[in-house]
């Protein structure tokens, strides 16, 4: 019985009932269900009952499948015109590959017997896709009519192609059509779109190349470079929008990437030179549209951004120092106006870069390097800074004045001035933040910093701060922008030290109301750290009145019992105070220092003498520089139509005064307003109270060079003391690093502090390499 079924189930006798089927499934005719499954059994049992029944199977399937596709290839031949050429092939290729994926599915066991495995009638879709029915299918599809017509297929899709770009309209699904054949024509698992790429890609990249070579050079000659630029940005915009209707577009394919750098290729890199030539001009004339198009292609390019980073940078500076040039007459006599020029400048590029360059960080950090060559240049007006050893020849060291002009106008706008009084809390809080940002390109910011606390010293101490919360807002962003720790800690000390001397100012008014001292409620102190508010000035002698040199011994005994080992040093160059001056006239308070307190008080049982100067000087025990300066407040003091001195001559500066030159009190003295006299009034004297003496400018300048000096070798032994060994060329770099937030240190410095060091053994060259240093424990 096993026998017999085995005879009627061998393949010559079963194909001639499964053929039929199997050609209506290739040529999509309704098969019925019956049909279906009696294939199904078929291919079962010829399989397992027929030795070699598998692959008669498989042979006898493969002429079916080649039969049919070349009645298909006759078809498609049929047609000579290019879009009917396409239609036929889409139209059968459309038929045969949805049959890849029904014919395979009764030839489940015909693949087990093959590969050897256990047939799994669910199988999986994926599995089902890379089955040996459907490689058969695709395979001979590939061997036959494809191998015979994709050349006339890649041809026409061009051509069609190629007329889009030359405006004329076609349906686009005929090249889609044959791209897709090309992309699930490959049985390749390894590699699906092998064959898409070798050939559709391929000639679809080729094509598009060829066609902008000619085109491209032509459009430029007959429209001049910028409306080439138009052209070129368009018609990259166009071929990746047709690049993503007409290329794969699939995970991992990067056919649009490869299609775009062709494009870019032809159509910038070809002309790059041409095209950047117009850049410097275009920035000139701040044509920002044009810019921003030619942006747009260069970043394209591979270093085609770079000579456009050099023609803004040169452009930034040299219209930079050019505007600061044409104002220098005004800047340099006006803080106020300095500043704002350069956030003017500031702007002015910032809008450039923006517009022109939509803020790209190359273009952004190039605007910073230009401007900060600006900023930093001595051209329009500089500090002199002392070189480190004096003698014949020796020549300063020209800086940037910037730094001291940006602490002067944070003076104006933090001070009681009129330009304070007519801002807004919001606006002096803007201007605050423009100085900063200013700042954040000075290169020595270590100058600002001495000026600022000069500056913040006088306010606190003379109580003309115009806002306290502002003040010490501004502690805290200098501290935001990265000024050192040290630094910023010194100046909110000062806030503290301000407010604990309130308290002990207090604490003694107190006790010496309880000893009936009367003078005590019209005189404040101020005891101040030494440590946070040092200066490098020597203190001034002077005779005081009678009345506060009686009072010093009370505060300086009140203060030993509070703080028994501590020393006080009176620093009377800092002091002011209100005086009552009485003549025909009237009466007048008068706000004055400390100084000048001496030299009126020299009258005060005289008031009509003439006293000259050097009688002067040893009443008042001001050294002559000092005395000097004072007498000029009192006898030139600016925009004072009377003054409160009087004198013998008329000098034009204090160094007319000579020892024989005699000075008396204006009698006729008072203050007038509105051109009438005015029997009482106040008056200010002070002006900007000088809180160094008259070396105190170059005393200045010569501690910031020691300062330097001095951080410098600190930083220098905190990098040997890590590295232990190291470079001349990784010592100055990293020492650089440390240093940039302060002050850029100059190589000539860097030298002499490095060879301070070894000689006094803190370091050494090494034995056999002389750029090589060592620290030494």
């Amino acid at each position: 019985m096993a026998a017999m079924l085995k005879g009627q189930l061998q393949f010559d006798d079963k194909w001639p009932s499964m053929r039929p089927t199997v050609l209506k499934l290739l040529r999509q005719e309704p098969v019925t269900r019956a049909e279906w499954q009696d294939l199904f059994w078929a291919v079962h049992s010829v399989c397992l009952w027929d030795d070699n029944g598998a692959d008669k199977v498989r042979k006898a399937l493969h002429e079916d499948i080649l039969d049919f596709i070349k009645q298909a290839q006759s078809r498609v031949l049929q047609h000579q015109e290019d879009s009917s050429l396409l239609k036929a092939y889409i139209a059968e290729w459309g038929k045969f590959f949805t049959q890849c994926d029904y014919l395979p599915k009764p030839f489940g066991q015909l693949e087990s017997s093959l590969s050897g495995k256990p047939h799994n009638t669910m199988r999986s879709k994926s599995q089902g896709e890379e089955s040996i029915v459907r490689k058969l299918m695709l395979d001979s599809w590939n061997q036959s009519i494809f191998s015979n017509i994709k050349h006339r297929l890649q041809d026409s899709a061009m051509k069609l192609v190629h007329a889009e770009r030359n405006g004329e309209a076609f349906d686009t699904q005929l090249v889609i059509g044959v791209r897709e054949s090309y992309v699930n024509l490959s049985s390749d698992i390894e590699d699906k779109l092998k064959i898409y790429r070798d050939n559709f890609e391929n000639a679809y990249l080729t094509a598009t190349e060829t066609f902008y070579k000619t085109k491209a050079q032509q459009y430029l000659d007959e429209n001049g470079v910028q409306n080439y630029m138009k052209y070129a940005e368009l018609k990259l915009r166009e071929e990746e929008l047709r690049a993503t209707r007409y290329l794969e577009t699939r995970k991992g394919c990067n056919s649009v990437a490869a299609l775009t750098e062709r494009c870019v290729k032809v159509l910038v890199t070809a002309f790059k030179q041409t095209i950047l030539a117009e850049c410097k001009s275009m920035i000139r004339g701040n044509e920002t549209e044009k810019l921003r198009l030619m942006f747009s292609l260069m970043d394209r390019v591979p270093d085609g951004i770079s000579p456009m980073l050099a023609n803004l940078e040169e452009h930034i500076i040299s219209a930079g120092l050019a505007d600061m040039m044409a104002a220098a007459e005004i800047i340099t006599t006006d803080s106020e106006k300095y500043v704002e020029q350069l956030l003017v400048l500031f702007n002015r590029f910032s809008t450039l870069v923006k517009e022109a360059f939509n803020d790209d960080p190359h273009f952004l950090t190039s605007r910073d390097k230009a401007y900060k060559k600006v900023v930093n240049d001595t051209t329009v007006f500089k500090l002199e800074l002392p070189v480190k050893n004096k003698g014949i020849g020796a020549k300063t060291q020209p800086e940037s004045k910037c730094p001291e002009l940006l602490a002067n106008y944070c003076d104006m706008l933090l001070r009681k001035t009129p330009l304070s009084k007519k801002l807004t809390s919001e606006e002096v809080e803007k201007k605050l933040r423009d100085v900063l940002l200013v700042l954040k390109y000075v290169q020595n910011k270590d100058v600002f910093m001495r000026y600022h606390k000069a500056h913040l010293t006088r306010r606190l101490i003379l109580d003309t701060s115009a806002d306290n919360e502002k003040e010490e807002n501004m502690v805290e962003w200098l501290r935001e922008v990265g000024m050192p720790a040290d630094y910023v800690n010194k100046l909110a000390r000062m806030f503290q030290d301000i407010k604990v001397s309130e308290d002990l100012n207090q604490e003694f008014k107190d006790a010496q109301r309880n000893n009936n001292e009367g003078i005590a409620e019209s005189i404040n102190i101020k005891i101040l750290n030494a440590g946070a508010w040092a200066r490098s000035t020597d203190r001034v002698s002077v005779t005081l009145p009678m009345e506060l040199e009686d009072y010093i011994p009370n505060v300086e005994e009140f203060y030993r019992l509070k703080h028994s080992g501590r020393k006080l040093q009176w620093h009377h160059l800092m002091s002011n105070g209100i005086i009552t001056f009485g003549n025909e006239i009237g009466k007048f308070d008068l706000e004055i220092t400390t100084f000048q307190m001496a030299v009126l008080f020299a009258w005060n049982k005289r008031p009509k003498e003439k006293i000259d100067c050097e009688n002067l000087r040893l009443a008042t025990e001001l050294p002559d520089a000092e005395l000097r300066k004072t007498l000029w407040s009192l006898v030139a003091f600016p925009k004072l139509k009377r003054q409160v001195v009087k004198c013998g001559i008329e000098p034009r500066s204090p160094k007319d005064f000579t020892d024989n030159t005699h000075f008396w009190v204006n009698q006729e003295f008072a203050l007038i307003k509105n051109g009438k006299v005015q029997k009482r009034g106040k008056l200010n004297l002070i002006g900007r109270l000088q809180l160094s003496t008259e070396r105190s400018k170059e005393e200045d300048n010569e501690g910031i060079v020691q300062l330097r000096i001095l951080r410098v070798q600190e930083a220098i032994v905190k990098i040997m003391k890590m590295r232990k060994r190291i470079t001349n060329a990784a010592l100055q770099t990293e020492l650089v690093e440390i240093l940039k937030n302060m002050f850029l240190p100059s190589k000539k410095m860097i030298k002499e502090q490095i060879e301070w060091l070894i000689e006094h053994k803190y370091m050494r060259r090494d034995d056999d390499n002389i750029n090589m240093f060592i620290y030494m424990a």
